[in-house]
């Protein structure tokens, strides 16, 4: 855990795709390279592209997958955890709570 931790610290955490790519190697336990390229691949930019802050800043936005400003219209929170569960096909614990809490699966 704390290998990902500084992985996704040094990319710059949610200000970039370190989030992300953090979120990889701990679900699906893929080394660091391994995780770039899957989560680059899944946002559709270039491995070089996820540790830009001006690239991932305005993909962020656009897919609504949370950012480390608070924007107005933009998801926060356990809104942008279900998209991102969504959007890199994993399981994310406190979406899958939630959606136990509600009694149904959200999309």
């Amino acid at each position: 855990m704390s290998g990902a931790h500084n992985f996704a610290s040094g990319m710059g955490g949610i200000r970039t795709a370190g989030d992300l790519v953090a979120r990889m190697e701990i679900a699906r336990g893929m080394k660091i390279n391994e995780a770039k390229e899957y989560v680059a691949k899944k946002l559709g930019v270039s491995v070089v592209d996820l540790s830009d802050p001006v690239v991932m800043n305005e993909l962020r936005k656009d897919l609504d997958i949370g950012s480390a400003y608070v924007l107005p219209g933009v998801a926060q929170g356990i809104d942008a955890k279900f998209r991102i569960a969504e959007l890199l096909d994993i399981e994310i614990n406190s979406v899958k709570k939630f959606e136990e809490r509600i009694g149904r699966k959200l999309k």
